[in-house]
């Protein structure tokens, strides 16, 4: 008697796993493009097959970068920016959005992304300035005629930087820049100092008045060190600042791109002067709205 209801029980879950399961596996599915824009917890992904899905993005939500055939790497939500090539399985809601399980990319794909990233919102004057500088550099050194191999590459890259940031400006989502603070750094450090933390606390209370914002993260360091240390300086410094938004501003992960380490590359003053330095330790935060959203 035992084993024969056993088995009808053993009978009636195979059963129900085989109505169940086809219809959790239809209802998942998978689709890969280029990230377009974020604003807060969702974000559009461009396909060549569906055109522009909208993706809803949750505390749940996995960020992978596979690592090798068996491992893989788990990220934050902040890593996923505009301009990335994702892969993105969910399900879709009633609304027709697709509700993100998980989302996979590459780690060649992301640096190519906060290149991009790099470039969001360049406003005219600001190409202008960067132009009038590089052609200050060239008068000095033709007037001095000192120029070294290491300078014309550094005059070579920023005119590069700016072309290609031109050129960038229309690859992402178009965003209004509608607040910024900057914060500075001792030399080789890379704490958040007291004397802006309050700067910090006004901005995020800001951006909490705008509708799908998102908060771009930038960190920079001076000329002064090796460019791999800079480069790591201007990461961890970017990544405290990030830090603070989340845990003492209550800025969401979801609402933040990742944190961009931005090394030496603009420069806001000459680094030749002890002034000059300090002002390029910085992290740079913007509140960014999609004009899409803001209907302009």
């Amino acid at each position: 008697m035992r084993y024969k209801t056993f088995r009808n029980l053993l009978v009636v879950c195979v059963t129900l796993a085989a109505l169940v399961l086809p219809a959790f596996a239809a209802a998942q599915t998978q689709i890969q493009g280029v990230i377009d824009s974020r604003s807060g917890p969702s974000m559009t992904v461009k396909t060549q097959d569906s055109g522009n899905v909208t993706v809803l993005l949750s505390d749940d939500t996995q960020v992978i970068e596979p690592e090798g055939v068996f491992r893989k790497k788990h990220l934050a939500l902040t890593a996923l920016i505009p301009g990335l090539q994702v892969k993105v399985k969910g399900s879709y809601n009633p609304q027709n959005q697709l509700l993100a399980d998980s989302v996979e990319f590459k780690g060649s794909s992301l640096q190519t992304a906060q290149d991009i990233q790099a470039g969001v919102q360049p406003t005219e004057q600001q190409v202008q300035a960067q132009q009038q500088d590089i052609q200050r550099q060239q008068a000095q050194i033709q007037a001095e005629q000192q120029a070294t191999a290491q300078h014309a590459a550094e005059i070579a890259a920023d005119k590069a930087a700016i072309a290609e940031a031109n050129k960038r400006f229309g690859e992402l989502g178009d965003y209004n820049i509608l607040g910024e603070a900057t914060v500075l750094f001792a030399n080789g450090s890379t704490v958040v100092e007291e004397q802006y933390k309050q700067q910090l606390q006004k901005l995020a209370q800001q951006a909490k008045t705008v509708n799908a914002y998102v908060l771009l993260v930038e960190g920079y360091a001076s000329k002064v060190g090796s460019a791999a240390l800079n480069q790591k300086l201007s990461s961890e410094r970017a990544e405290n600042v990030t830090t603070y938004l989340e845990q003492q501003c209550g800025i969401p992960l979801t609402s933040m791109l990742a944190p961009g380490a931005m090394g030496t590359s603009k420069q806001v003053a000459s680094d030749t002067t002890t002034e000059g330095q300090a002002e390029n330790r910085r992290v740079v935060v913007k509140i960014l709205q999609n004009k899409g959203v803001a209907g302009i």
